[in-house]
Order: structure tokens, then C-alpha cells, then sequence
């Protein structure tokens, strides 16, 4: 998932190719679910073990050091790729930046330490930080209460955000507390509606942590209808891509609301790869060992060189020639680098099961066994 969450995001002539070629399903989606797994998965375990303070100080000391980290990447994008993008050669930075701009350097930089204005390619930080805040009082409510209550209430803020939900609290907090920041710089992400992604990898991380996720029973049982499922969507978005109007049904499909037919396809893609999963092991290579031992620190890196390459792009729509294949190869020697540097476990293990979704470690959760992560 970093692999391909980077190649998405470097502006290269690789971005057409990568950007959802399983059909409607992107790295964000995988990115998401798994690391809401393995924090369901670790944090349940500590709180069973140590009680719920140790959880929610572990936890929390988790999501601080990923918002420091997303405060470093906010004033570099503000005080670095600012000043070039100010120039006037460096459009897409300057589009990227534009609220910044328009509502000042202050402004700006006190919206976005709240997690109220995030900038684009930035956005998914914000994101994760917020579920991550969110998870010990998740993680306690399902374990006095039961997941199905907040199963149940994650869908139905779901379904709302299917028809408005985010829309309508705007207009609220306009009204009623002067918020004045377009819809559109708080991310493209409809917190509203990944929160079910979120609570559904929480769940199944915490049936995971006490042995009963029968997850290869599930794929076993569900896994041709599921290939049938997955090559119709997969047919339905090169249509779309060849030319295919899909707009009067694109609340099924959108990806930042999460539609309905994307969550369809997650699940049939996910039952296809746990049925098989003996033939993905392969891909358990060395180098992807390292990233996902050091994920948090990777998919901050990440960022930087993202916004390299659109200081690079000038107002071209994206890198051409041999500067983009730089581009990558440097990238991806930094990520490496980066995770042999932070590659070290500090945190309870994952349980020593055979029903695993993919071999994994460290998430943006938190860190476990030594293995790889599929995020």
C-alpha cells in the first residue's frame, strides 16, 4: 500500500496507470482498513492485559507523534514550498497552496494546526489523526457495550454521509460558530463516511487479537461470487475510463464519500486475496519487510518527495522523460533508507494466528511483530 500510494501521488506518467487499476479500490482504502486492524488488533490486546489507561496512553502518545509529524510537513509546505511557489513557475504548488495565499499566513497556520484546513495530498493525515484520537473511546465503548452498537451507529453515520451529512454540519458550523473556510480545504476525504473503513478494520483487528476472525472460512465460502463481483467492477471502470457516464450513479461510486459499490469491491477483492493469499507470498520480499516495519515514518517521507515532484512539474501537468524515472528511483532509495533507520518494533506482537489477511507489522496504529506489513 505505500508502494502504490507513492507511485499515485509522484505527478510521473506512472499516475494514470496506478491510480485504481484493480477497479474502485485505491491505497487509501487498503491503506486505511489495515492499519485500523493491527491498532484494533495490538490496542485490544493491551487493553485487556494492562487496562484501559495503559491502552488509551499508548494509543495517544501514537497519534502525538504522528501529529508532530504532521506539523513538520505543514510548515515545510509553508515555509518552503511556499516560497517557490510564489514565483509563478510552480503552479501546481500555488494550486495546492491556494488557501494559504487567499486567507494568510496566520490564518492559514492556525486552521491548519486544528485539522481544519487541510491542504490537498495533505489531507489523509488529518484523517488518520482524528480516527486515531478516537479509537481509544472506540475501543472502550466496544468493550463495555459490544461491537454491534458501534457497528450499527458506524453505518448510520455512514449511510447519512451518503446524502449530505457533511454538507449539512458545514453549513451548521457557518452559521452557528462563523466558520470561514471553504468546504473544499478541509479535505477531500469525508471523514463522515471512512470512519466506517476505519471501525470495520477496529473490529475485525479486535476478533483478530482474540482468535475469532475466521477470515480464510469467510473467503473460502464467499470467494467465487466475490471474482464475479470484482471483474464486473473492474469492466465497469475501464468503461468508464474509455468513456463510460457513469455520473448520474455516481454516488456509488465516489471515492471521497466512499460509495456503496466501493465497499462492495473492497470486500470482493479482500475475499480474492485471503482465498489466495498462499500465492502472495512472494511478494514478501526484503525491501517491503523494511517499509512496513517503519510505516509511519515511510508514509510521512513519503510527502516530501510529493511535493518535490510538483516543484519539479513547473506548469507542466506532470514530470516527463528521465526526471521522473529520478524522481522515482530517488524516492524510493529515501524510503528505504528512512526504513532501515526506524525499522524497529517497539510494541506487543500480533497474535501468533493462521488466519491472517497478509503477513504485517507496524501501522500507522502502531507497531508489532517482525514481519511485513501490508500497509
Amino acid at each position: 500500500m505505500l508502494v502504490w500510494m507513492t507511485l499515485t501521488h509522484l505527478p510521473t506518467m506512472l499516475t494514470p496507470w496506478v491510480n485504481q487499476p484493480f477497479g474502485y479500490i485505491s491505497a487509501s482504502e487498503g491503506f486505511i482498513f489495515l492499519s485500523a486492524l493491527f491498532t484494533g488488533c495490538i490496542y485490544v490486546r493491551l487493553l485487556d492485559r494492562s487496562g484501559p489507561t495503559a491502552m488509551a496512553s499508548k494509543l495517544l502518545g501514537r497519534t502525538l507523534r504522528l501529529y508532530q509529524y504532521h506539523v513538520a510537513l505543514l510548515f515545510g509546505a509553508f515555509l518552503i514550498a511556499a516560497r517557490f511557489a510564489i514565483n509563478g513557475h510552480h503552479q501546481a504548488l500555488y494550486y495546492l497552496l491556494d488557501f494559504y495565499f487567499a486567507a494568510g499566513r496566520s490564518r492559514a497556520i492556525a486552521d491548519a494546526l486544528l485539522l481544519i484546513y487541510r491542504p490537498p495530498l495533505l489531507d489523509i493525515i488529518p484523517l488518520y489523526l482524528i480516527f486515531l484520537l478516537l479509537s481509544p473511546i472506540a475501543l472502550l465503548i466496544a468493550d463495555k457495550l459490544g461491537w454491534r452498537i458501534l457497528l450499527v451507529t458506524s453505518f448510520a453515520v455512514w449511510l447519512f454521509a451518503q446524502f449530505g451529512l457533511r454538507q449539512d454540519l458545514y453549513g451548521f458550523a457557518t452559521h452557528h460558530f462563523h466558520l470561514h473556510i471553504p468546504l473544499n480545504e478541509m479535505g477531500a476525504f469525508n471523514l463522515w463516511a471512512w470512519q466506517l473503513m476505519w471501525i470495520l478494520g477496529l473490529w475485525c483487528g479486535a476478533r483478530w487479537a482474540k482468535g475469532t476472525l475466521s477470515i480464510e472460512e469467510w473467503a473460502e465460502r464467499r470467494w467465487i461470487p466475490a471474482a464475479f463481483i470484482a471483474l464486473a467492477l473492474l469492466a465497469i471502470r475501464y468503461g468508464e475510463i474509455y468513456g463510460l457516464d457513469l455520473t448520474p450513479y455516481s454516488i456509488v461510486f465516489d471515492k471521497w464519500h466512499l460509495g456503496a459499490l466501493r465497499l462492495l469491491d473492497f470486500a470482493a477483492i479482500t475475499a480474492i486475496l485471503v482465498r489466495f493469499q498462499s500465492l502472495l507470498k512472494p511478494l514478501a520480499v526484503r525491501p517491503l519487510v523494511l517499509l512496513g516495519q517503519a510505516s509511519l515514518q515511510v508514509f510521512v517521507t513519503h510527502f516530501v518527495f510529493c511535493f518535490i515532484g510538483l516543484g519539479m512539474m513547473g506548469s507542466d501537468p506532470r514530470i516527463y522523460g528521465w526526471r521522473q524515472f529520478a524522481l522515482i528511483a530517488v524516492t524510493f532509495a529515501a524510503l528505504l533508507a528512512v526504513a532501515k533507520i526506524f525499522g524497529k518494533p517497539d510494541a506487543p506482537g500480533l497474535p501468533a494466528q493462521k488466519q491472517v489477511i497478509a503477513p504485517a507489522a507496524d501501522s500507522i496504529g502502531g507497531p508489532a511483530a517482525q514481519a511485513p506489513e501490508a500497509s
